[in-house]
């Protein structure tokens, strides 16, 4: 009796034991490791990625939601690549400037000077545009779901000379002033380098780099980007539409949003979000020294035009314009309400009637006004972003 007992002990402890193991096993196999040691090894000589790689999928909150934004889908492993490239100087002709070097983080990815300075010490001929502007890039400009005019499709940099981020991307990488590389010479370069060759590999199934895989990785990575979490973006989110007054603004936050709303949204657009106009010659000067769309172009119709930018985080974005010109929102509001050029190109909106003869208009708003306008603009800077670990140099 004390022999079967003791068998049933022994095979209870046996079955118990299996059956912690098979825990175990299970525990092992729910944990996300996305290195081996040999690689994890490899990566953290230089770089500082978690061993779980972190996840860079898109949520919109629901006033892009209720327009019918979709999120994009995000390839983890490419926004990984993509954010050790950005932030690596080797990407410059001599290892002195990454992609940050003129979009910082802490910025929206902007600079804090007029003009950037390239590898080689040149500045750049245009103020760096914040690549935090919009809400996220596919949404913003890929010119379906939210946009006012079907179809309408944004272009990058000032003269939108590119159509994509990769277009854009490579445009930068080559620029003999920016970053000044042949990017097949450098796609041979990165590809004789050990962490990236476990990076290409996880995102692509090969080690070697190519020119494609470069601009795609960065793409990825800077489409994982999306700044919806400001205070407009709560009032926004409560109360459906841009027009009410927001019950988390104060009362001077509510007179600017009002104010923008009746001088800036022909633009800028009302919710920071819908694509409005692309391009337009907002009266900075007479002469333009800097042509713009005009220069590319070479249509005087086009003389004077440049982008219109989004204003998602433009509190943390200037110098402001294409030159950098004014330092401050100040100097901006400034401009629209008693500096307006009257350049024969100069965008109907900024006209006190419909046709080119008519005076460019003067807004003549208040110290109050002035004041409330700085005090809205200010609601949609997105503290969580700037601050998002994600999005931050990976470098050790």
């Amino acid at each position: 009796m004390k022999i079967k007992t003791l068998s049933l002990s022994l095979g209870y402890l046996l079955l118990g034991s299996l059956l912690f193991v098979s825990c175990l096993e299970d525990r092992v196999d729910l944990t996300k490791v996305s290195y081996t040691h040999e690689e994890y090894a490899i990566l953290s000589q230089h770089l500082n990625l978690p061993l779980e790689r972190a996840s860079f999928q898109v949520e919109f909150p629901a006033h892009m939601t209720r327009t019918g934004a979709v999120a994009p889908e995000i390839d983890d492993a490419k926004a990984t690549l993509g954010s050790v490239l950005f932030y690596d100087k080797k990407l410059s002709a001599n290892n002195k400037v990454s992609c940050e070097s003129c979009h910082k983080q802490s910025l929206a990815f902007s600079d804090d000077v007029a003009f950037s300075e390239g590898f080689d010490g040149q500045l750049t001929k245009r103020n760096s545009l914040p690549l935090a502007s919009t809400p996220n890039f596919e949404s913003s400009y890929n010119g379906s779901g939210n946009s006012f005019f079907t179809g309408m499709q944004a272009g990058f940099f000032w003269d939108e000379r590119a159509h994509s981020i990769a277009e854009q991307s490579k445009m930068t990488l080559e620029d003999d002033i920016e970053m000044g590389v042949d990017i097949y010479q450098l796609a041979g370069k990165l590809s004789d380098i050990p962490y990236y060759q476990i990076l290409f590999q996880k995102a692509y199934g090969s080690p070697s780099a190519t020119p494609d895989k470069i601009t795609d990785a960065l793409e990825v990575f800077i489409n994982s980007f999306v700044s919806v979490s400001s205070p407009f973006d709560e009032g926004l989110n409560q109360h459906q539409t841009p027009f009410a007054d927001f019950t988390n603004f104060s009362q001077q936050e509510n007179l600017g949003k009002t104010l923008f709303n009746t001088h800036c949204n022909g633009c800028h657009s009302s919710d920071f979000t819908a694509l409005v106009e692309t391009v337009a010659n907002n009266g900075l000067d007479i002469e333009y020294e800097d042509k713009g769309m005009g220069e590319r172009t070479q249509l005087d119709f086009d003389n004077g035009r440049f982008k219109v930018p989004f204003l998602r985080n433009v509190a943390l974005t200037g110098p402001y314009m294409h030159d950098g010109r004014f330092e401050t929102l100040e100097e901006v509001i400034d401009h629209y309400s008693e500096g307006i050029q009257d350049h024969p190109n100069l965008d109907f909106r900024l006209r006190d009637g419909f046709n080119n003869a008519a005076q460019p208009r003067r807004f003549n708003f208040t110290e109050t006004e002035k004041a409330a306008l700085i005090a809205f603009l200010h609601t949609v800077t997105d503290d969580k972003f700037i601050q998002d670990e994600r999005f931050a140099d990976p470098f050790k």
